[in-house]
């Protein structure tokens, strides 16, 4: 697996770049697909790596799975029982690979999840999932690294979040799309994602009211059935192609964008003193004559993402004055800061805030991707300092941004 990723900076961008399918969205469907009879077909699933683990979990699980010549993706679960138990090995490498816990519940009320990887980011704790299954008739026992969930008699419940998790809300909304009665999830994750979610179940026959709220109500059904649906645009991805067009000074015509799922970012891109212009395919990002400086506190949807946090704090690098950024979701978001002031920038760590002290003068560096999302933000620095910077690790790059380098390349950057 190439794993480096070298680039030259200071080279504007210009140009068209195409958004993939959103990689939160396509991989709790791709775990969602399993609960349908027959086989379900995916259009715009991104190719990375995260999807290719999922896609080697349901081969373990005996269920088929393979892209298609027209680039889309088809499962195809057996007529009986699948494999209840997802691999340790594969689960450790993708935060995701938890979601199948609401979906075997949801298709044979029994499922032995492996504890889940994904970036260390911060404490991301399975405890409202379970509150979820454990509401709806589960019950549930962890040992040796697993999670091992039964429901023999399955019924509707009401569930309380206490804290808006995108996953939780997804685990449940999966188990109560066939669990018999009517379920409620107060204080549920609006994200689009959830929404996108949420259509899929419905697009297959289930009974989903609410998603985009904090209240979604589940009727549960007995049987889904299998569908073609297509995965909407990865706004992460989009946010972070907008921000490479600011940082690099260029202009970047954003195509398969959802304008309102990137609201937030818009805001923040406007306050720095870029031109964005809605089309209608997507977006025109236009870098403005300076960078101003702005204040960020990420926030659950419909607040500014953490997602974005890393891409922002590598722009307000070069801005003209300093910035506060507040990580308000995960703690360790900061941890790629001394890999930032590699390069130059000044930015300061205190508790759950950032100080951004701008200045033009990045430079190239050797430096190391933490995580997902830290490695965009390494990404975007590169573009915007001056000489080469290597960046090591890149395959947590690769793993959430579908053919990254050659996007990059056809924007006129200086990327191998």
């Amino acid at each position: 697996m190439q794993e480096t990723l070298i680039i030259e900076g200071q080279y504007p961008l210009y140009g068209t770049v195409r958004i993939s399918g959103a990689k939160n969205a396509g991989l709790v469907i791709i775990a969602a697909s399993i609960m349908a009879d027959g086989e379900t077909i995916l259009d715009n699933v991104p190719h990375i790596n995260d999807v290719d683990v999922m896609m080697h979990i349901l081969d373990q699980m005996g269920v088929e799975c393979h892209w298609n010549e027209d680039a889309s993706l088809s499962i195809c679960p057996p007529a009986g029982e699948i494999h209840k138990k997802t691999p340790y090995e594969l689960a450790k490498r993708v935060r995701a690979s938890n979601l199948f816990l609401g979906a075997l519940l949801g298709r044979q009320n029994e499922a032995t999840i492996s504890m889940p990887g994904g970036c260390d980011i911060g404490t991301r704790p399975m405890d409202l999932h379970l509150k979820g299954a454990q509401a709806l008739g589960a019950e549930v026992d962890i040992e040796h690294g697993y999670i091992y969930a039964r429901a023999e008699n399955p019924k509707g419940a009401r569930v309380y979040l206490d804290f808006p998790s995108v996953g939780a809300t997804e685990n449940i909304m999966m188990m109560a799309a066939k669990t018999p009665g009517t379920s409620v999830i107060e204080n549920a994750a609006k994200e689009p994602e959830i929404v996108d979610l949420a259509n899929f179940i419905n697009s297959m026959g289930g009974k989903v009211r609410g998603a985009g709220t904090d209240v979604i109500k589940v009727e549960g059904v007995p049987v889904l059935k299998a569908v073609r649906y297509a995965i909407i645009p990865d706004r992460i991805e989009a946010g972070t192609y907008m921000v490479a067009a600011a940082i690099t000074g260029g202009e970047v015509q954003l195509e398969n964008v959802i304008p309102t799922h990137v609201h937030p970012i818009i805001a923040k891109l406007q306050e720095t003193g870029a031109t964005i212009t809605e089309t209608d395919n997507g977006l025109i990002v236009k870098a403005g004559p300076r960078i101003l400086p702005a204040d960020i506190k990420t926030l659950p949807y419909p607040g500014f993402p953490t997602d974005m946090q890393s891409q922002m704090l590598a722009l307000l690098s070069i801005a003209e004055g300093t910035s506060v950024v507040v990580e308000n979701v995960f703690e360790n978001r900061f941890q790629i800061v001394d890999e930032f002031k590699r390069m130059g920038a000044k930015i300061k760590v205190e508790g759950h805030s950032a100080v951004v002290e701008g200045h033009k003068n990045l430079f190239g560096a050797r430096v190391k991707a933490t995580d997902l999302r830290a490695g965009a933000g390494l990404v975007l620095m590169a573009l915007a300092a001056r000489g080469e910077t290597v960046i090591e690790d890149a395959c947590y790059i690769f793993r959430g941004y579908e053919n990254i380098a050659e996007k990059l390349s056809n924007l006129g950057a200086h990327v191998k």
